[in-house]
């Protein structure tokens, strides 16, 4: 369960690598994976639009795969890689789900919950908590967000 640097980089690498599919088909690059041991048993992106689903963000995506792999809901001693700091929504499906860690990119200073905003995996009150760690490969993910939102900018300014 626990994850040394190389593999915690290792795994964000794939969750980039689905990023670059979410910005491919459109949606904001934000990718996930579930790891179990050294395997990755749950793949997600960003498909909002696509999936005309609000809840259809990366780390739910990759959840929803996670435990159709395993049969179970519960994913407890999986470890959850996430391009962009998690909001309350998938916060609160990574606790359902008993997550017993999360890695995460780059912060999100607008919605995220582990920190950023507010910090809900610090509560003592909810009854599930998961290992957070924050800032792995932040740049690059940080990077491909930039780099999304400014093209999207600037083709709001050529249609306009």
């Amino acid at each position: 369960m626990s994850a040394g640097i190389n593999s915690d980089i290792e795994f964000m690498r794939a969750a980039l690598d689905l990023a670059a599919e979410a910005q491919e088909a459109g949606e904001v690059p934000v990718g996930a994976v579930v790891v179990r041991g050294d395997a990755v048993i749950g793949r997600g992106y960003n498909r909002p639009i696509s999936a005309a689903d609000p809840t259809a963000h990366a780390e739910v995506m990759a959840l929803r795969d996670a435990a159709k792999y395993l049969g179970n809901y519960r994913l407890t001693g999986c470890t959850l890689y996430v391009t962009l700091e998690p909001c309350a929504m998938c916060i609160g499906a990574i606790f359902h789900a008993r997550i017993a860690r999360l890695v995460f990119g780059a912060a999100e200073p607008k919605t995220g919950v582990c920190g950023s905003v507010i910090d809900l995996s610090a509560e003592l009150r909810l009854n599930h908590h998961t290992q957070v760690i924050g800032g792995v490969l932040a740049e690059e993910a940080e990077s491909k967000l930039k780099h999304f939102f400014a093209l999207r900018r600037k083709q709001a300014l050529q249609g306009a």
